[in-house]
């Protein structure tokens, strides 16, 4: 316990002990000086008589607690107004998640993809007060969930992304990968390559924007969209991460307006941490074109560049086991948020003031009767 107001308690107690010096000597002066009125002689007799000196015992001892209850009624007065109090630890509350899953949808991932979303959607219906959002990118970016903790709503999205990236598995294996020209197709695979195409034509519409002249999986613009999809980045009240999964196989026709190290650095002074999910080399498209150890080296160094961590999804570390490892980082913990308050305690002083209250009422009763 501490007293915000030391001062009271001193100016009290030094009223309290002049208050009590003066009614002292006032009554020192009562008893020795004649004031007046009808003088009696020969009282000694009755001064020394039993009943005399009972009597007037008694009047001293309820006296004695009169002031005394006077005395408590000040004290604790004083207490009171001095604000006794304490200091405690406050928890505001819990400092929440935010969380962009942001995926390169280019059709060399949708594998990696697929287990992405299936995964996660599992992870989701165990999260209570974080917001999930989900981005999605190649030529340009979609913010295909926005943040929110409506967990039933961000499982129904991943498996309609699921089932896109089922959909890019077909194109790709049984036309993309199989024919070169539209001639080379029976009848009744045009018509299923022309159903696909429609079906893939809902999401695409908005992730290849303008493909023919800015070309396709721009790494950095696409991290850079899942960054300024949070909200209030000034702020830091709750956690922000971005986990992302790209082969950061870059075919740009222009200068990106944000590159994976801007991207990056953006990231790294905003305090949003990026945990990245890199193909393994044998599911690594075009190696004949693209260096899977410069692009894995690049996407490492703007992830850690962020404090976040990097990983390979292989046989041996699925993407269960990826997540899974994501949810222990320190960036993901979540936080408590608290603080110190101070918190008045006037109990104490307000029982001894009713007591105080009671005591003295009860004696001045006494001494009237």
């Amino acid at each position: 316990m501490d007293i915000m107001h030391k001062w009271v308690i001193v100016l009290g107690v030094v009223l309290i002990a002049g208050i009590c010096f003066g009614l002292y000597k006032y009554s020192k002066k009562i008893t020795t000086k004649f004031n007046g009125g009808i003088r009696a002689a020969n009282t000694r007799k009755i001064r020394s008589s039993k009943l005399y000196t009972e009597l007037f015992k008694q009047y001293r001892i309820i006296r004695t607690v009169l002031i005394a209850g006077l005395i408590i009624c000040m004290l604790s007065s004083f207490i009171l107004i001095s604000r006794p109090f304490k200091s405690k630890e406050v928890v505001n509350g819990v400092k929440k998640r935010d969380i962009i899953i942001c995926l390169d949808v280019s059709y060399s991932l949708y594998d990696l993809n697929s287990e992405i979303t299936e995964y996660i959607k599992g992870v989701v219906k165990g999260l209570e007060g974080d917001r999930i959002g989900v981005s999605i990118f190649n030529t340009s970016s979609v913010t295909y969930v926005p943040l929110t903790d409506d967990y039933e709503y961000v499982a129904q999205k991943l498996d309609e992304l699921d089932e896109y990236f089922k959909l890019q598995k077909d194109m790709y294996d049984n036309f993309y990968n199989k024919y070169q020209y539209l001639t080379d197709m029976t009848e009744e695979e045009k018509e299923r390559f022309y159903e696909l195409d429609e079906k893939l034509s809902y999401y695409e519409a908005g992730t290849l924007y303008r493909s023919d002249t800015k070309g396709s999986s721009l790494i950095g613009e696409g991290l850079g969209s899942a960054l300024y999809s949070f909200p209030y980045l000034g702020e830091s009240d709750r956690t922000r991460v971005i986990i992302m999964c790209t082969d950061n196989e870059l075919n740009s026709y222009y200068p990106e307006i944000m590159n994976l190290t801007d991207a990056s650095e953006a990231c790294k002074n905003n305090k949003t941490t990026v945990f990245g999910i890199f193909p393994s080399e044998d599911k690594f498209y075009l190696p004949e074109e693209y260096s899977y150890k410069v692009c894995s080296s690049e996407f490492q160094s703007a992830v850690e560049n962020t404090g976040g961590k990097f990983y390979v999804r292989t046989d041996e570390h699925p993407v269960s086991e990826i997540v899974q490892d994501i949810q222990k980082q320190e960036a993901m913990m979540v936080k408590v948020v608290s603080s110190r308050e101070n918190v008045d305690i006037p109990e104490a002083a307000f029982i001894m003031l009713l007591l105080g209250i009671i005591v003295f009422c009860g004696a001045g009763w006494v001494l009237q009767k």
